[in-house]
């Protein structure tokens, strides 16, 4: 099988999550990618090692950075910029999230490395962009896709407060927003042979993921209502416990074509006919109401009870999965969600793999992250430095 980025060479000067994420997806696509960071190692790499320890191997680490080549370079030195200059002459994309001061300090702007590489694809990844006010404005997804997207505002229940979002879940989605143009450009540069320049930013991606509360916000300027549990405008869209302490939720916005088969198979056939329900407007006045008879009802049963009446009936629920769980789930399983890794030191490791298939294409995680400075020697020999220079530069510090 061949791989479709085959033959495409990547240079990812880069830290932290969203545009490593993105390049390692790359890799997973069967591009080349090195990965240089500074000689202290990538800040994602030292918030693990702060907290578990320069040996241990962490398993996310190894998701974002896996299938790739690892070197570690010294930018503020001049023979450290000059290497990664070297670099770049032979590259097909640059990715990047550095601030635009440190990218003219380091000569790494999208016109240095035009003038490198010309038929190269630039990408960019900014928290809010790099035109306007807050164009160095520092950012992780928790507050650039997460907060300043508006998301933050609607999620959660009315009655509490704000809810933090988990680390990486606005980088990871903005990775793939960056796949996307890269591979866009790609398709231009060969069709036109030009030099590209892709944006990609952490608030835009979540204002696209946030698109129905954004436009209604466009024609109306008013703030989403949260959601209650306690009040929903759907009793039937809405999350219930049951007797073993576990959630499921119901997802049926198409009330009146569910709620029938729904009363059904909860025993409250007298709902059916009931005048109260008998329209979605009507719904929404008046199923707050029933909400304390549903959740003492399925506190009555064990999820396992729950599962055949309302698979029987033809319902659209799902238990709330957890994160365990998830990683036994039969139907990821199956649909090879996970890859092996083996790392030198840690030996074999699972993680999340490529999070879509090609048929007939080797598409896969193709091997561990690299150690800091794991490649410098092999990358930079390759480039034609030579190894009296190499050496000499790792003992000054330049290199790793």
């Amino acid at each position: 099988m061949t791989a479709p980025l085959e033959g495409i060479r990547v240079l990812e000067v880069a830290s932290w999550l969203a545009a490593p994420s993105c390049a390692a997806l790359l890799a997973d696509l069967g591009a080349d990618v090195i990965k240089v960071e500074p000689p202290a190692g990538d800040a994602y790499r030292r918030l693990f090692s702060a907290l578990l320890g320069e040996d241990f191997v962490h398993p996310t680490y190894q998701f974002d950075n896996r299938g790739k080549r690892g070197v570690c370079v010294d930018l503020e030195d001049p023979e450290g910029r000059a290497l990664v200059h070297t670099l770049a002459r032979d590259v097909d994309v640059f990715i990047t999230n550095l601030t635009a001061p440190r990218l003219a300090r380091y000569q790494l702007t999208d016109t240095d490395v035009h003038a490198l590489a010309p038929r190269s694809v630039y990408a960019v990844l900014a928290g809010y962009g790099t035109r306007g006010p807050d164009s160095d404005r520092q950012a992780f997804d928790q507050s650039a896709f997460w907060a300043r997207s508006g998301a933050m505002s609607v999620f959660g229940d009315r009655d509490d407060g704000p809810l933090i979002s988990r680390g990486g879940y606005g980088d990871r989605t903005t990775a793939l927003n960056l796949l996307a143009a890269i591979l866009a450009a790609l398709r231009l540069r060969d069709r036109t042979g030009e030099h590209q320049y892709v944006e990609v930013t952490l608030q835009r991606t979540g204002i696209w993921a946030l698109a129905s509360d954004v436009n209604a916000a466009l024609y109306d300027r008013a703030q989403p209502a949260k959601t209650s549990r306690k009040a929903p405008g759907n009793p039937i869209w809405n999350c219930y416990r049951t007797r073993d302490d576990r959630w499921l939720v119901m997802i049926m916005p198409m009330a009146m074509q569910y709620w029938p088969a729904f009363c059904r198979a909860i025993g409250r056939e007298d709902w059916i006919a009931d005048p109260r329900f008998g329209s979605l407007l009507g719904m929404a006045e008046h199923g707050p109401a029933i909400v304390p008879e549903l959740e003492d009802l399925f506190r009555a049963h064990d999820l396992a009870h729950w599962r055949v009446v309302l698979d029987g009936a033809g319902l659209i629920w799902e238990p709330v999965a957890e994160v365990p769980e998830v990683v036994e789930d039969p139907v990821l399983r199956e649909a090879g969600a996970f890859a092996m890794v083996i790392h030198p030191r840690a030996g074999a490791m699972e993680i999340v793999g490529t999070p879509f298939h090609i048929r007939g294409a080797d598409v896969g995680v193709r091997g561990h992250a690299p150690d800091a400075g794991e490649h410098t020697r092999e990358v930079f020999e390759a480039a034609g430095v030579p190894a009296e220079r190499i050496e000499a530069l790792i003992t000054r510090g330049v290199l790793r």
